[in-house]
């Protein structure tokens, strides 16, 4: 037998894992630009979080119908790896159905499992392309998604339904030519899916039939590594992403916003509080919030790269609406679209961070952060714990702090919280004479 075969699987295997590391390696050089922070305390409850966000999809559920569609398709991605493997170990090997004789009789149920599924995830994956292009589900159709957004969810739908068809041609037609009798297929029990496709397959010749069952295994296994690349250009990137991102979740209660260390301790030095642990001053001032990704930490950078872009965080955030320009979408869009501006320009040799670009400003608009109100909608809403809000406060306290660019009647708010300790114009004391107005009126 001709060692070629296994020759180019072993040159194309080699080159798909060469490109892939190397396209891990620029992406971990992306999200570490930015700053460091250390999120690993509550292992116990960062491990619950995993299984029940990421493995078990638990935020997917709020919409059943898409939520049912898409644990198809996440089962069927699971497990019919598992038969990948095989087709991997057959290519290294030269051998064909490696498992079957040592499984028996279980070889052909687990097959008809894998059809099961493959069949599931054909169905789901047009029911998806139809919600998105001919019922036009309004979170799909926003503004941030037209061009390739669009293009890349329907070229990955379009691609997981051709992949699975291969299967079932591949299977179609392999037990047709071991029926025959034909040497190097091994006959199973009865596939009920791909037996479907017999009644076409069974008239072709042995020559014909070998060319769809090679073609289909060859299609499928350089399809898989294709789209293993594919996927880290692609928003897909969350397939992997999303269990480091579940794990890093911001843990503290929502609507707990952190305080800047140096302003509490500026603050505190000033009402004579004593500072525990007081740090060095910097050789050289920081920036108080965040223009570019480099001010950002590490974890928003990858927020923004597990991002699926489903846009559940929009369709859920109360400034968008009502028509405001925010969405917390495309704020994450944005951060992963300047992450990789900055990565291409530094492999290219070029200025990086310094080219007279910034994530505030030439991505992100203060009109859009400014409309945010903080209610964390966004980020309830998101199906693998993606923090927008987190980011839209760095870039708001960057405006506020950097440039006193905030808008007016902001300012007055500000000053009224520092010299009233609330947001309206009146003494402390006065606070809750409204409630005894109140009282009055009832009392009428």
């Amino acid at each position: 037998m001709s060692i070629l075969p296994q020759l180019a699987f072993l040159l194309i295997f080699g080159l798909a894992g060469f490109i892939l590391a190397k396209r891990i390696k620029f992406l971990k050089r992306n999200i570490l630009l930015g700053k460091d922070e250390a999120r690993n305390d509550r292992s116990s409850e960062r491990w619950k979080t995993i299984l029940l966000v990421a493995f078990g999809q638990q935020k997917m559920f709020k919409r059943i119908v898409p939520a049912f569609l898409h644990l198809l398709i996440y089962v069927g991605f699971v497990v019919i790896n598992l038969e990948v493997l095989e087709f991997i170990l057959d290519g290294v090997l030269g051998t064909h159905r490696l498992f079957a004789p040592a499984l028996g009789s279980f070889y052909t149920v687990a097959m008809n499992i894998f059809e099961f599924l493959a069949f599931a995830v054909l169905i789901s994956c047009v029911a998806f392309l139809i919600r998105r292009n001919v019922m036009k589900v309004d979170r799909f159709v926003k503004p941030e998604m037209k061009g390739w957004p669009t293009l890349d969810a329907n070229l990955i739908l379009v691609i997981e339904c051709i992949l699975m068809m291969a299967i079932l041609k591949m299977n179609a037609a392999d037990q047709i030519l071991a029926s025959r009798g034909v040497e190097h297929y091994t006959l199973l029990g009865p596939l009920f899916f791909s037996g479907l496709l017999h009644p076409i397959f069974e008239n072709f010749s042995d020559g014909f039939l070998i060319f769809i069952e090679r073609g289909a295994w060859w299609f499928h296994i350089v399809g898989i590594l294709a789209f293993a690349i594919y996927v880290t250009y692609s928003k897909h990137l969350h397939i992997f992403l999303a269990f480091p991102n579940t794990w890093y979740s911001n843990l503290k209660p929502k609507g707990e916003i952190n305080n800047m260390p140096e302003v509490t301790n500026e603050v505190n030095m000033m009402l004579g509080i004593p500072v525990e642990n007081p740090a060095e001053p910097p050789a050289e001032i920081g920036r108080f919030g965040a223009k570019d990704i480099n001010d950002l930490s590490w974890i928003n950078v990858l927020n923004a790269y597990s991002c699926t872009e489903c846009g559940r965080c929009t369709s859920e955030c109360p400034a968008n609406q009502t028509g405001k320009k925010l969405s917390p979408r495309k704020i994450m869009m944005d951060v992963r679209d300047r992450a990789e501006e900055v990565g291409k320009s530094l492999d290219a040799g070029g200025p990086g961070l310094e080219d007279g670009k910034s994530l505030l400003g030439d991505y992100i608009s203060k009109e859009e952060i400014n409309a945010c109100t903080t209610c964390n909608a966004c980020v309830e809403a998101c199906p693998v714990n993606i923090d927008p809000l987190s980011i839209i406060l760095q870039l708001r306290r960057y405006v506020a702090m950097e440039e006193s660019g905030t808008p007016a009647q902001w300012n007055a708010m500000f000053q009224n919280m520092e010299t009233s300790f609330s947001p309206w114009k009146f003494s402390p004391s006065d606070r809750f004479n409204w409630a005894e107005k109140v009282k009055e009126e009832e009392m009428k």
